[in-house]
């Protein structure tokens, strides 16, 4: 049986992870958008991903899962993890979006939208693979811990 505040504590971690998210998205919409006419939407796309991706594993390592510090095994991890949802899974979602919406819009606010959609994929599959994969033992001990650890 689940111990009553073991699901709130769950609820942290996805919280820390959502608001790191947030500001990731941030960054990579902006250099997105500023970068998408210029070098075209993979290269803008590999830009601003990576750009986020740097920004996401310090934080959400240090911060959301609580490792006590960044091992070159996390870098690989993440790296292999995260390379696979930004640069595979979210370029293949945002030309399938694109493809399929076409006949309802085009330009800038179409592939706004396109990127934010592809986006939360990317959020689902990496939440996942960070949890379960690249920081397993700090996302159980962050779940365990959340209300002893002083941190925000």
């Amino acid at each position: 049986m689940t111990e009553p505040d073991t699901v709130p504590r769950r609820h942290v971690v996805l919280g820390r992870f959502a608001v790191v998210g947030v500001a990731n998205t941030v960054i990579d919409i902006v250099l997105f958008m500023v970068l998408h006419d210029r070098i075209g939407i993979i290269g803008a796309n590999f830009v601003s991903t990576s750009a986020g991706m740097t920004f996401s594993f310090v934080v959400n390592g240090l911060f959301t899962f609580r490792a006590d510090r960044l091992t070159l095994r996390h870098a690989v991890l993440f790296l292999a993890t995260t390379g696979l949802t930004m640069w595979l899974v979210q370029p293949l979602v945002i030309h399938g979006l694109l493809r399929l919406l076409d006949c309802l819009a085009d330009g800038d606010l179409l592939v706004l939208v396109v990127k934010v959609l592809a986006i939360g994929v990317s959020f689902v599959l990496n939440f996942a693979a960070y949890r379960w994969v690249v920081w397993p033992t700090m996302g159980a001990t962050a779940d365990e811990a959340v209300s002893s650890d002083p941190r925000p």
